[in-house]
């Protein structure tokens, strides 16, 4: 027991930071923040991702296993989506984008890892159904419920969270270098924001 506290799974660690620093754009969105703090943040966090990359001074934080610059694709990505729908004043676009990269991509490697037992293989990255199942659900559910909070129960709501939540499975599919931190959260963002200009006005 005292080891197990001693020496926690690298992963589970990094995992609950990725899935705590997501739920940040929560409060950002509720409390109508500026969108020069969460800019500014990114910043910050990108400057001491990208060192922790190149010198080990986050090892719990930055080690998966491989070479990957996910958490400074994270934090940019944060910075790039507040920037975009605070301007637009739809925040809630960014945190569809950000929350599904943070539950959907963080759950998606823990079940993956733990009870993932049919793998296959993308451009050399190891996944797995039950993982890539796991991001499927769980970005529909993001999707869903913020989409239920501003438009209602509107037949758009669950049509796009479907198609969002399909795309951002098959993105998170490609995660060299960790990259999919990036391109999860920014396409389905866009993506979302994109389908209901057009079907949901």
């Amino acid at each position: 027991m005292v080891n197990r506290f001693a020496n926690p799974d690298p992963e589970l660690t990094r995992k609950i930071v990725h899935i705590g620093t997501g739920n940040v754009i929560l409060f950002a969105w509720w409390l109508d923040m500026p969108a020069y703090l969460g800019i500014a943040a990114s910043i910050l966090a990108s400057a001491v991702t990208l060192l922790s990359f190149l010198l080990p001074i986050l090892p719990g934080i930055n080690t998966v296993g491989r070479r990957s610059l996910g958490t400074f694709f994270y934090a940019i990505s944060i910075g790039v989506l507040v920037a975009w729908f605070w301007y637009l004043q739809q925040p809630q676009y960014a945190a569809l984008g950000i929350l599904i990269m943070a539950w959907g991509d963080g759950f998606a490697a823990l079940i993956g890892q733990r009870i993932g037992k049919h793998k296959y293989q993308v451009f050399g990255g190891d996944k797995s159904w039950e993982g890539s199942f796991t991001m499927l659900l769980v970005s529909y559910i993001v999707c869903s419920l913020i989409f239920l909070s501003i438009e209602g129960n509107i037949w758009q709501t669950w049509a796009v969270s479907a198609i969002v939540a399909v795309v951002a499975t098959a993105l998170e599919a490609f995660s060299f270098l960790g990259i999919d931190n990036i391109t999860v959260p920014i396409g389905s963002a866009a993506l979302a924001f994109v389908l209901m200009e057009i079907i949901g006005n």
